[in-house]
């Protein structure tokens, strides 16, 4: 990824973000247009594009970014459930190309999301 993007700017102090975990391998925000009482956005520091554009080489750091979701859900008092999400491209919704895991939760879930 070549071009800054809005989460490598909050990431590097450029945009303000409201951090609640940041460690040598992520980040994480609270989202500035939640869509539940409790939505955070994991973001890895390395700037991949999307989950389209990790390779072989980002396994250790998926499954880092996953444990890191389920630690911040859990810290957050969202022990009776929460959802993971995860967009791909635009059709997949995801608006910023950027990769980062949505935490959402504190209210009830549907199916089907979208």
């Amino acid at each position: 990824m070549s071009e800054s993007t809005l989460f490598t700017k909050i990431i590097e102090g450029e945009i303000p973000g409201e951090f609640v975990y940041r460690d040598e391998h992520c980040v994480a925000i609270r989202d500035i247009d939640p869509q539940a009482p409790i939505h955070i956005l994991v973001i890895p520091i390395k700037p991949l594009v999307g989950i389209q554009g990790a390779g072989p080489e980002d396994q250790a750091l998926l499954g880092h970014l996953m444990l890191t979701a389920r630690k911040i859900a859990e810290s957050e008092g969202l022990r009776s459930g929460y959802r993971l999400v995860l967009n791909s491209g635009a059709e997949g919704g995801q608006a910023v190309p950027h990769l980062h895991i949505h935490i959402l939760g504190g209210r009830q879930m549907n199916w089907p999301p979208g």
